[in-house]
């Protein structure tokens, strides 16, 4: 154990060493008692060592301090909101905005934190800026809605069918209808959108000798089972009838018939026959009661153009009728039957008076071979008529081996798929679509539901949904 006089010796010892330079404290650069190797802020700058290697300043010298302008204790480098004005570099940047100023502050008029610069919906009204743009409204208010009267998106101004009836707004403009009242529409044939395609691109279900029914009393030389309302409220609009005075010594116009001749040998009325004043007029009834029908009737006919007259006039047909000019384009749909000419007589055999009410078959239209025994037969070529004209009708049955129509042959013919595929087929090699699809045995397979198909469908080649 040291004395007193021993301990005494060392500290003199010690503090000897001291002054002599043999022994030094541990660095301590700031002198703020904590050792450099402890203290977080060597150079007592204010800046943590770590903070300032990561913005690039020397952590040992005081002199060498990293740039703050907002004071946020971030870094300019490291900030990514230098000017601490609540918008991020990288968005004042993208704004057109100063970074380091935070009085150059970018417009938001929405507040949805992405400034007007860049917002594709700057007043937050739900509307794009360029849609209100070209809906000539302003697009900083947001008070300021474009006017979109059908709910769709697309607002009046630039909306091609501004009610959302399915009529274009000049069409219903240039007709009087209201374009901003979808309550304010023309219907035809089921669909507004008809009313704006041509009669010749169009395609209507029709029945061959209409009036050859069991239902109308035919016993002989059928061609359907039922009669005209039936085919009527199943979508039949074109009516094929062979018109004839009662018999060979009844020819005055009271004795008007519809027949149809299945021999040579005997009158055409023999086998029975159905009073033409009582259908038409049964056929003008239906046409009152629908809305935005059009009407086509095709005549074989066997009697005077007079007597024609007669009958159409008295069973309210005749001031119904339309006229076509060969100079001029079949019109709309809507058209027709907005100007009260919504029925198209065509017939077959020329008179040498010319009757204006009346369309002569083969000069407005064409069709496909009539006379056709065999399947194999069914072409898309010329039968009758002109070739050039728009409306064409394509004949779609079979007859027996006796020249008669055949309910077998229908039922193969009429099938939904071979129907469809032989008018594709038709539309795709003459270009046009049929304007009438002509059957016997009309319920035997899917005639309407064929027509409705092919009315959808813009194209031949276009997809289509089956009915």
């Amino acid at each position: 154990m040291l004395n007193l006089n021993d301990k005494k010796l060392a500290s003199l010892f010690i503090m000897c060493l001291i002054v002599a330079g043999c022994l030094q404290a541990p660095p301590d650069m700031d002198g703020d008692g904590i050792t450099n190797s402890e203290d977080p802020d060597i150079d007592g700058d204010g800046w943590n060592n770590l903070m300032e290697e990561e913005c690039g300043t020397n952590p040992m010298d005081s002199l060498n301090v990293s740039e703050d302008l907002d004071g946020d204790g971030i870094c300019n480098p490291l900030d990514n909101d230098i000017d601490g004005d609540g918008w991020l570099n990288i968005l004042e940047i993208e704004c057109n905005k100063d970074l380091k100023n935070n009085e150059s502050i970018p417009d938001d008029l929405d507040g949805d934190g992405i400034c007007d610069y860049i917002d594709t919906d700057a007043d937050g009204d739900g509307w794009l800026n360029d849609y209100e743009k070209e809906c000539k409204v302003g697009y900083l208010e947001n008070t300021s809605f474009p006017e979109d009267s059908d709910g769709d998106g697309i607002c009046d101004n630039i909306d091609m069918d501004a009610d959302g009836d399915g009529l274009y707004n000049n069409w219903e403009i240039e007709r009087g209808l209201d374009h901003l009242d979808s309550k304010d529409h023309l219907v035809c044939h089921g669909e507004t959108y008809f009313c704006q395609r041509t009669y010749d691109n169009f395609t209507f279900a029709a029945t061959h000798n209409s009036f050859a029914t069991l239902g109308d009393g035919i016993r002989a030389g059928v061609n359907h089972n039922s009669g005209l309302e039936e085919q009527w409220n199943n979508g039949i609009r074109v009516f094929l009838l062979d018109v004839y005075h009662k018999s060979y010594e009844e020819t005055e116009p009271d004795d008007i018939r519809f027949c149809h001749g299945i021999t040579s040998f005997f009158h055409p009325c023999q086998f029975g026959e159905v009073d033409a004043y009582e259908w038409l007029s049964n056929l003008t009834s239906l046409l009152n009661n629908s809305s935005g029908d059009v009407v086509t009737i095709f005549l074989e006919n066997y009697i005077s153009g007079e007597h024609l007259e007669i009958l159409f006039n008295e069973t309210g047909i005749l001031e119904r009728t339309y006229t076509k000019d060969l100079n001029e384009g079949w019109p709309d749909i809507g058209d027709m039957i907005l100007e009260g000419r919504d029925i198209v007589i065509f017939y077959q055999y020329q008179y040498e008076n010319n009757f204006t009410w009346m369309n002569h078959a083969w000069t407005h239209s064409w069709d496909t071979p009539w006379d056709i025994r065999d399947i194999d037969d069914l072409t898309c070529e010329l039968g009758r008529g002109d070739e050039a004209q728009l409306v064409w009708s394509m004949n779609n049955w079979i007859y027996s081996e006796y020249g008669l129509a055949d309910q077998e042959n229908s039922r193969t013919v009429n099938d939904y798929d071979f129907l469809l595929d032989r008018a594709i087929n038709c539309w795709e090699k003459i270009g046009k679509r049929p304007t009438i699809i002509a059957v016997d045995y009309w319920q035997e397979g899917n005639l309407t539901n064929v027509t409705k198909t092919l009315n959808y469908m813009i194209d031949w080649n276009t997809n289509y949904e089956n009915f």
